[in-house]
Order: C-alpha cells, then sequence, then structure tokens
C-alpha cells in the first residue's frame, strides 16, 4: 500500500512540475509580448499625436496666436492618457499649455532636458514644428504610462490562473492516480510473487496469459511496439507542432486585421470630425461674406451718391432758371463739379483695383527697386497736398537701399499711405518717413503722423473696405478701399503691414519688404508736435434759422447755394455731431438738417440727444444722407426723423421738405396759441 502511495505522488509530482513550468513560460511570454507592445503603441499613438499638434499650432506660432495654440492643445481633453501639454517657440520659451486636473503645476516655464525627461510613471514625447524647413518650436506631451499597472494587473491575473490550474491539475491526477497505478502495482506484485516464489505457474488476474518466456517475449514484442508507436508519436508531434505553428500564425494575422480595421475606424473618425468642421467653417464664411457683401454694396451706394450729390445738386442750379447765378459762381460750381467727378473717378478706379486684387488678374514684375528713386517721386507728388495743409513731409536719406518689389505697385503703395497720413493729419502738422534694416534681408518703411491716433477697435476693423483708416466715415473725403488695395499689394509682393496706434498721439503704418542690398543709413527725422486746428465760427442766417451738421464741404457748399436764393431762411452749419449739438442748444434752430455719416458721433445719435434734451427735443430733424438703402431708410424713419432726403439732393424735393415741415410748425404754433 505505501507502495502504491509513493507511486501516485511521484506521479502527481511531476505532472504538477511539469504543469507549472508550462504555465509560467507560457504567461511570462504573453505577458512580456504584450507589455512590449503596449508601450511601443503607447510611444507610436503620443508620437502622432505631438506631430498631430504641432502641426496644428504651427499657424498660430507663426502669427504669435497663444490663443488659438491654447484652443488647438484643449482639444487633448478627448485623450484621457495625456495628463499635461506644452508647446515652446522656438527659443524655448511657454507658448501655450495644457493640463489635465490636478497637473497644473507639473508644466515648466521653459524648454530644459529635464522638462523631456520621464519618470513617477510618465512617458514623456518631444517633437519639433517644422514649417517649410524652419523651426517654429517643440511640442512636448506628457503621458500616463501604466505600463506599472498592467504589469500588476497580468501578474495578478497569471497567479490566479496558475492557481486555479494546478488545482485542477491536482484534483484530475489524484483521481486518474488510482486507475493509472493499479495495473503497475499488481504487474509488480506477481514479479515480486514470482520471484520469492519461483512459481511460474501463477497467473496475474486478467492481467496475462503467458509464462515468464511468453512474458519475455511480450515484452520483447512490447519493447519492438514501443519503438515503433514512439516513431509515430514523433511524427504525430511534428504534424501537431506544425498545425500549432500554423494557427498561431493565423492568430496573429487575426490581431494584425483587427489592428488594421481599429486603426481604419480611428481614421474614418477622424475624417469626418475633420469634414464636419470644415462644413462648418464654410457655412460660417458664407455667411460672413455674406454679410460683408450688403455692407460692401450699402457703403459703396454711400460713397457713390456723395460726389453725385455735388455734381447732379450744383448742375441743377447750373441749369434751373429759378435760382440765377452769377459767372464767378458758375465757374466756382462747375469746379466743384469738376472736383467731385475727379473723386468719383478715383472711387471707381480704387473699386476695380480692388477687383483686379482679389480675383487675383493683377501682375507684378518683381525687379530690384532703388528706394531712393521711389521716394523721390513720391515726395515729388505728396508735398503739393500736404502744402495745402500745412503738413510738414520729412524724408529720411536711403542711399543704397534696393528691395525687390513692383516698381508702380511699390510707389502705389506708399503714395496712399503718404495722401492717408496728409488727409487724417491735424492742421500744421508733420508726417515723418523712416527706413529701417529689420532684418538681415529685410527692410521696413514708416509712416508716422500726428494725427488723432486710432483705437483698438478701429485697429481690428482697419483692412476693410469703405473703413476709413478706422474713422466714422465722411471724416475725409476718401473711399475707405485704399488701404484694403495696399495691404493686398505688399501680400502679392512677399511683403507685410502693419500699424501701430495711439489716441491722441498719431498712428504709424510700416511695410516690409525683402531687401537685395542693405541699407546705408536710415535716419529718421522727428516732427514737431502737432497743434490742434480751432473749429471756425458758424456763419449768421435770416429770418427762419436752419442749421445743417456736414461734414462734406461740398454737399455743405451745395445747400447754402440752394438756401441763399430763400430770402426767407437763414443758415448755420457744424462740421461734426458735437458741435452740432452745441449750435442746436445755444441758437434753438426751427429746423435741423442732418447727415447720418458724422465723424465721431453719426447723425441717428445726434438725434437721440437732441431728442433727451428738453431744450431740443421738439426741433423737427430732416435727415439728408447718401445711405438710400431700403433697411437704411427703415432704419432712419424709425429713429425719429421728421422726413429721409437721400442724396443726391432733388431741389424740388428738398425745398417742398423744408417748406411743408416750416408749415407744420407754424400749424402747430397757430394750435398752441389757440389753447392759451
Amino acid at each position: 500500500m505505501s507502495g502504491q502511495e509513493s507511486i501516485r505522488k511521484k506521479l502527481v509530482a511531476v505532472v504538477m512540475a511539469t504543469t507549472l513550468t508550462a504555465l509560467l513560460v507560457s504567461i511570462a511570454i504573453v505577458i512580456g509580448y504584450d507589455l512590449r507592445s503596449y508601450h511601443r503603441t503607447l510611444v507610436s499613438d503620443m508620437t502622432t499625436q505631438a506631430e498631430l499638434v504641432g502641426h496644428m499650432t504651427s499657424a498660430a506660432l507663426t502669427f504669435d496666436d497663444p490663443r488659438l495654440a491654447n484652443e488647438n492643445l484643449a482639444l487633448l481633453r478627448t485623450r484621457p492618457l495625456v495628463r499635461a501639454a506644452a508647446i515652446y517657440d522656438a527659443s524655448g520659451a511657454l507658448f501655450a499649455s495644457y493640463a489635465a486636473a490636478g497637473e497644473g503645476g507639473r508644466i515648466a516655464r521653459r524648454l530644459t532636458p529635464d522638462t523631456v525627461r520621464s519618470g513617477d510613471g510618465d512617458l514623456v514625447v518631444q517633437q519639433r514644428i517644422v514649417e517649410n524647413g524652419d523651426a517654429l518650436g517643440t511640442v512636448v506631451l506628457r503621458a500616463e504610462n501604466r505600463l506599472l499597472a498592467r504589469t500588476l494587473d497580468y501578474l495578478g491575473i497569471a497567479a490566479f490562473v496558475t492557481l486555479v490550474a494546478m488545482a485542477i491539475a491536482y484534483l484530475v491526477m489524484w483521481r486518474l492516480g488510482r486507475t493509472l497505478t493499479a495495473p503497475i502495482l499488481a504487474i509488480a506484485g506477481i514479479a515480486r510473487e514470482v520471484v520469492e516464489t519461483r512459481d511460474y505457474s501463477r497467473r496475474a488476474p486478467r492481467i496475462s496469459n503467458d509464462e515468464a518466456a511468453e512474458l519475455v517475449d511480450s515484452f520483447n514484442a512490447m519493447l519492438t511496439e514501443i519503438e515503433q508507436r514512439t516513431r509515430e508519436l514523433e511524427d504525430s508531434n511534428s504534424a501537431i507542432a506544425r498545425e500549432g505553428q500554423e494557427r498561431s500564425r493565423a492568430q496573429q494575422e487575426v490581431m494584425r486585421l483587427n489592428e488594421q480595421l481599429e486603426q481604419r475606424v480611428d481614421e474614418r473618425t477622424m475624417q469626418l470630425a475633420l469634414a464636419n468642421a470644415e462644413l462648418a467653417n464654410a457655412i460660417e464664411t458664407a455667411r460672413n461674406a455674406n454679410q460683408a457683401k450688403s455692407a460692401f454694396l450699402s457703403s459703396m451706394s454711400h460713397e457713390l451718391r456723395t460726389p453725385l450729390n455735388a455734381i447732379l445738386g450744383f448742375a441743377q442750379i447750373l441749369t434751373s432758371e429759378t435760382l440765377p447765378s452769377t459767372l464767378e459762381q458758375k465757374k466756382e460750381f462747375a469746379n466743384h463739379i469738376l472736383k467731385s467727378g475727379r473723386h468719383l473717378l478715383t472711387l471707381i478706379n480704387e473699386i476695380l483695383d480692388l477687383a483686379k486684387v482679389e480675383s487675383g488678374t493683377v501682375t507684378l514684375s518683381m525687379e530690384p527697386v532703388a528706394l531712393a528713386d521711389t521716394l523721390a517721386e513720391c515726395r515729388s507728388m505728396v508735398e503739393t497736398l500736404a502744402a495745402g495743409r500745412g503738413v510738414r513731409v520729412l524724408f529720411p536719406d536711403v542711399d543704397g537701399a534696393v528691395v525687390l518689389a513692383d516698381r508702380t505697385r511699390l510707389k502705389q503703395v506708399m503714395l496712399n499711405l503718404l495722401s492717408n497720413a496728409v488727409k487724417y493729419n491735424r492742421e500744421a502738422g508733420a508726417v515723418v518717413v523712416t527706413c529701417e534694416q529689420a532684418a538681415p534681408e529685410r527692410v521696413r518703411l514708416s509712416v508716422q503722423d500726428t494725427g488723432h491716433g486710432l483705437n483698438p477697435e478701429q485697429v481690428a476693423s482697419l483692412f476693410q473696405p469703405f473703413n476709413r483708416l478706422g474713422q466714422e466715415a465722411g471724416a475725409q473725403e476718401g473711399t475707405g478701399i485704399g488701404l484694403v488695395v495696399t495691404k493686398r499689394l505688399v501680400e502679392l509682393m512677399g511683403g507685410q503691414i502693419g500699424v501701430t496706434s495711439s489716441p491722441g498721439v498719431g498712428s504709424v503704418f510700416w511695410i516690409e519688404l525683402a531687401s537685395t542690398a542693405p541699407l546705408a543709413s536710415a535716419l529718421a527725422e522727428r516732427g514737431p508736435e502737432a497743434v490742434a486746428a480751432a473749429p471756425s465760427a458758424p456763419p449768421e442766417g435770416e429770418p427762419h434759422l436752419l442749421l445743417y451738421v456736414e461734414d462734406n464741404p461740398a454737399n455743405l457748399r451745395l445747400v447754402e447755394e440752394i438756401v441763399r436764393f430763400r430770402s426767407d431762411l437763414r443758415l448755420l452749419s457744424a462740421p461734426d455731431g458735437h458741435l452740432g449739438l452745441s449750435l442746436a442748444r445755444a441758437h434753438r434752430p426751427e429746423l435741423i438738417l442732418m447727415d447720418l455719416n458724422l465723424p465721431g458721433m453719426n447723425g441717428i445719435e445726434v438725434l437721440r440727444q437732441l431728442r433727451s434734451d428738453p431744450v431740443t427735443a421738439a426741433i423737427p430733424v430732416i435727415a439728408l444722407t447718401a445711405n438710400a438703402m431700403p433697411r437704411d431708410i427703415e432704419r432712419g424713419q424709425a429713429a425719429g426723423f421728421f422726413r429721409y432726403l437721400t442724396k443726391p439732393i432733388d431741389i424740388d424735393k428738398f425745398t417742398e421738405a423744408i417748406n411743408s415741415t416750416l408749415a407744420h410748425l407754424h400749424e402747430r404754433g397757430a394750435q398752441a396759441e389757440r389753447k392759451d
């Protein structure tokens, strides 16, 4: 009985040891392979994510827009493994950052070797941002490395599987041990009895029917059978091994196909998200384009009607038999018509230039251009305009400076900036042109004025059609599209344009172009302090006092000439809304004519302040404006204008509006007297 127990224990021990060894080797291989694949996948995923973030934020680094870079980094919140991210510019300074909850204090302010060192269970990936061969900065991603947690999970699973497998193997072998050892023990007992008793007549029950010789023969035959069975077993084992290898390869192929399928699903999902974003951007762009088109048509209508008002108005006076005029007056009216016609021609030409630039039909002849020659031509053309306003224009010495540009378009750009600097300057102010070497191969030309300057909101919307340098429409005669054309031309010549401005001090417009020869000297002269012009006193009028608030001299002159033929009217004028309010409160006119596009304060705001003041609340106000679009008329009527007249002025309608308004006032006064 003790021999039976010993054989069973040994058999169980051998099977358990073999099973344990096989389990440990298999589990170790599986865990090692999975952890290695996981680490590689994590590194590859983080590297790809860093490249994608770098590509998305290259535009933000180029245009120095941290807000856009932070918005791009905020998209990483969809990646829970990413605990922190940072974008460093080319100098290594922190440009934008992202941190998950609890990670805010772990972002370095500068890029150092410690910044990209992995530790504390995190994986750090660094990726340079390169655009067109230029290094713009570096992306650093810090991801949670769950390798240790994954290893511990696998070890726990392995321990559990090993215990369960060993327990099952032990139970199976313990129950089968008795069946396996019984024949062996029976044969051993018979053999021991035969050896001990030498009684070869004994037979083992249902074990053998042979005697000792037959047992030897059977044993020999068994050896022969065992040898044959061993070869067959080896062949069978080889076939099983080959089948196992084929199954392993098939399993690996299935896993590879699954990974490819997941990758394709991710790619399709990302493409769908990008397509949805592009669609939303296209819808927003179309909406903005539609609004811009409406604003452009409204502004263009106003700009076209303003010179047409003077042309048609003075032409009506010249051709009218009821409004006689002297020869001197006719010459003056003709000069106004000629001036307005030239202004209209300039407007049309600038609109055509803008259309050419926007449609891409402008052709440039890029060549080395000497700045000294170009500035000399511009100086001769702008000095006459500056002298008319008492503005000094100071040019630098730019000997030797050569830029790569289109000669004609460069002169157009400089003339536009110079004429704006003179036009929007103070009386007896100054315009200072400077030239400096912005970079080894870049030259910067700056035009500084001593005007009123622009606030940040005006600067933000400066390069837009009909913007008029950020001033309210009507502050100066002009189209307001010159700067748009200027910006497009500078960009087509491979340059940049910008502006800095301080309200009450002045503005500086600058352009940068590629330089083919270094600047020898670019010394700028300092301009004198700007001197503010005092407003002129309003003219005295006659019986029925009218106040006309208008900033365009030609339109004001036209109304003055119309009123001059009426002995029952006298006219006061104001060039802006603030002075108009002061004159209305001081003189209390019977009727106010109001342009809507006024500098500083538009006509609707002036009307609102007139109505809020008890002194001027009852004075009727007639709108006289070039804003003739239906929505403009509806807005004016809703604001409370007594009548709404559009430019060009129809003299008959203008006269009828004044007469009917005065009659209304007379009737209202009579009713008030009867009530008293």
